[in-house]
């Protein structure tokens, strides 16, 4: 097994109302998480075994079959896990984020700091999409930060004095969400992360600014009022 990855052992935690055997197989099925998630990082998916996880959780496989029909199943389950713990770090940081520009910026912030860290780039960007199969992984991530994507573009559009149906906003933020997803995997796969994730912000930067002056002129842009 790896030096650098910890050896997980089950732990039963008290849980009102669980049986001890109902607590024993949520944390034998957490361990099996812990461990596949930092066996992928560091090895990626093609790499690990399951020879590999279940000796590192200290848990039989037919432990393992018990929770996840077989590898790729584990794979999903620390995919979700990983955007999930993502999703949560970016409301984080936009929580108590009252100015709709600085909401777009502290946003876009948390999203290139989650896009550098070494288990996002492993499990989500790089063998997410082959491992889940392309629809699989835009349903994923669109389950965990569209969302998100979509209260920012509300902000940013609802700052101006324009009148913007749903379909208009959904549009918005569809357009937001797959170029910020493209612009996470430059990032994520640059040469110099911390390099190209400053372009990215400074592009972007530039589009939030546009809108910011579009809304302090007062400009009616030519799409509001399609139908």
């Amino acid at each position: 097994m790896p030096k650098s990855v910890t050896r997980l052992v089950p732990k039963v935690p008290s849980v009102p109302g669980a049986s001890r055997r109902q607590q024993y197989s949520a944390s034998t099925k957490r361990a099996l998480v812990d461990m596949a998630e930092g066996l992928f990082t560091e090895h990626g998916y093609a790499n690990t075994s399951l020879d590999q996880i279940v000796a590192g959780a200290q848990v039989t496989k037919g432990a393992l079959y018990h929770h996840f029909s077989g590898k790729q199943a584990l794979f999903e389950a620390v995919f979700e896990r990983v955007e999930q713990d993502s999703s949560r770090f970016i409301n984080r940081e936009l929580k108590g984020q009252r100015d709709p520009w600085e909401k777009a910026r502290a946003g876009l912030r948390a999203f290139l700091a989650v896009v550098r860290e070494e288990r996002y780039r492993r499990i989500v960007i790089q063998d997410g999409p082959a491992v889940l199969g392309y629809e699989r992984f835009r349903e994923q991530e669109e389950r965990s930060t569209f969302a998100t994507v979509l209260d920012i573009v509300r902000s940013v559009l609802g700052a101006g004095a324009w009148e913007l149906d749903e379909p208009m906003l959904q549009t918005f933020a569809r357009i937001f969400f797959g170029a910020m997803s493209s612009a996470g995997e430059s990032v994520a796969t640059a040469e110099d992360p911390e390099e190209s994730a400053e372009r990215v912000e400074a592009a972007i930067g530039f589009i939030i600014a546009g809108f910011r002056a579009l809304a302090d002129a007062g400009t009616q842009p030519e799409w509001v009022g399609l139908d």
